[in-house]
């Protein structure tokens, strides 16, 4: 057994030193264990059987442990029942920015598995974080591409047909908007009902309709996906439910598969769902309620089992209140509804995407790349019709017309943003300019002080108000006074 350790120094030094003597996963794991718990609001660690080693006294202090020794030794879900611990050490994968609810509160946590020199997984290590995610952005960054490298690796080597590049990690953000997306997914993803996901183009819909799948049930069977909007309208049956042998001239010898037969045991996208004509949609909804499809040209129904998701960026109200789309298959189709929001609805987000993309667009460009806050506020100003998917594109030629890359400023950003959809500057009596450091350390200094008199100065009531841990108070209390 491992002693307790406040800090967790030892902790670390013990289990990286005589376990884990090898690889990256070490080396990131160092790294990243120190800046994460001093970030954080709690930290824990489980070894392969998910029972916990380790726990830091603030953890136990949120859990409302008598003692941090109470907890070691026993399985994580007997202290933590909304613990995901032992997915990350059964799995392998990391839980990055994920949310968990405990005791009516829901906290941002992170979890990353750790591995033994012969590289099976050694336990896991988990920390609770509240807002103050900025300085970990590019070290979470820099883990979720190594990890998603070391998975494409594996799905290429495996050969696997139709599957998902795509988990929630990939679905980036900490604004609230962006976690209760994550939250509805998480909760499709458990229950076997149809999901309707609802958002204007280049939000994210096809990323979260895969990460769905990838920690459903179904995860090992087949993903296909299908862009209605695609397809003409008189494709789409064949399309759908497949082409029997010699149907119409020219066509195959043999059944030619439709997608409800590709994915079946597994999960059908059907995306800009909106788009599809009404003859079809009847035909849709009787596959979905009967459970059979019946090919182009064959007298005979195949059986198929398959979960729906669909995506639109259509108002499909209001095109059941015109006519243009099925009330029933609406219904049918709308069990779970997941409504994402638009980029310019979660701005707070903007530093954690553009960390993310860079990384990304970097690698193909062969150059490195970061954004300055300034450059974020730039992109702040406008208002994305385009949404992520503009953004990737707003990045790629900033970054192109870089040439050596570096340092993103606002200069930069105001090259290639597009003039039409920039906010205007709202109109402000003259006044002095001030550093913004300035400013937002008043804002922050007043927002501690109402703090400290709504709760007559309880100062952990006050951080628990203000969605901070107790030593970032006191830091901050410091250098206030």
């Amino acid at each position: 057994m491992i002693d307790i350790d406040p800090g967790g120094t030892r902790y670390m030094t013990q289990l990286f030193g005589e376990k884990n003597k090898s690889g990256l996963t070490r080396d990131l794991i160092e790294a990243l264990f120190p800046m994460f718990e001093e970030a954080s609001a709690g930290a824990i660690a489980v070894d392969r059987e998910a029972r916990i080693t380790w726990m830091n006294s603030s953890y136990s202090q949120l859990l409302g442990l008598k003692s941090q020794a109470s907890a070691i030794g026993r399985p994580v879900r007997q202290v933590i029942p909304e613990t995901r611990m032992p997915e990350v050490v059964e799995t392998g994968k990391p839980l990055l920015l994920d949310i968990m609810e405990h005791q009516q509160q829901q906290l941002v946590v992170t979890r990353l598995p750790f591995y033994d020199e012969t590289g099976e997984i050694e336990g896991a290590v988990a920390f609770v974080l509240y807002d103050d995610l900025q300085p970990l952005t590019p070290l979470v960054s820099k883990y979720r591409r190594l990890h998603q490298d070391l998975a494409a690796a594996r799905k290429a080597l495996a050969k696997k047909a139709r599957s998902t590049r795509y988990s929630l990690g990939d679905f980036v953000g900490a604004s609230p908007g962006a976690l209760e997306v994550k939250r509805r997914a998480r909760l499709a993803a458990g229950r076997e009902m149809a999901v309707l996901l609802l958002g204007e183009t280049g939000t994210g819909k096809e990323v979260l309709a895969q990460a769905i799948h990838t920690v459903s049930s179904r995860a090992e069977k087949p993903f296909v996906g299908v862009n209605v909007a695609a397809i003409p309208d008189n494709l789409l049956e064949a399309e759908f439910f497949g082409v029997a042998p010699g149907a119409y001239t020219g066509a195959d010898r043999k059944l030619r598969e439709g997608k409800f037969q590709l994915a079946n045991g597994g999960t059908l996208f059907l995306d800009e769902v909106g788009d599809m004509p009404l003859p079809l949609q009847a035909k849709l909804l009787r596959a979905l309620q009967e459970g059979e499809v019946e090919p182009l040209g064959s007298n005979k129904v195949a059986s198929v089992d398959v979960r729906v998701i669909a995506a639109t960026s259509r108002n499909l109200e209001a095109m059941i209140a015109d006519g243009s789309f099925r009330s029933d298959l609406y219904y049918r189709l709308n069990v779970l509804e997941i409504p994402i929001p638009p980029l310019r609805d979660r701005l707070a987000d903007l530093g954690l995407l553009c960390e993310t993309l860079l990384w990304e667009i970097s690698e193909g460009l062969d150059m490195r790349a970061e954004i300055s806050d300034a450059g974020v506020a730039a992109l702040a100003s406008y208002d994305w019709p385009g949404n992520i998917r503009e953004l990737r594109n707003v990045l790629e030629r900033a970054l192109t017309m870089s040439e050596e890359g570096g340092v993103l400023d606002a200069d930069a950003m105001f090259k290639v943003l597009p003039r039409f959809g920039a906010r205007p500057l709202p109109k402000t009596a003259s006044r002095p300019v001030r550093p913004l450091s300035e400013i937002l350390a008043e804002a922050e200094a007043q927002a501690v002080e109402e703090a400290l008199v709504a709760t007559r100065g309880n100062r952990t009531k006050a951080a628990r108000l203000l969605g901070i841990s107790r030593s970032v108070l006191y830091e901050k209390l410091a250098k206030m006074s």
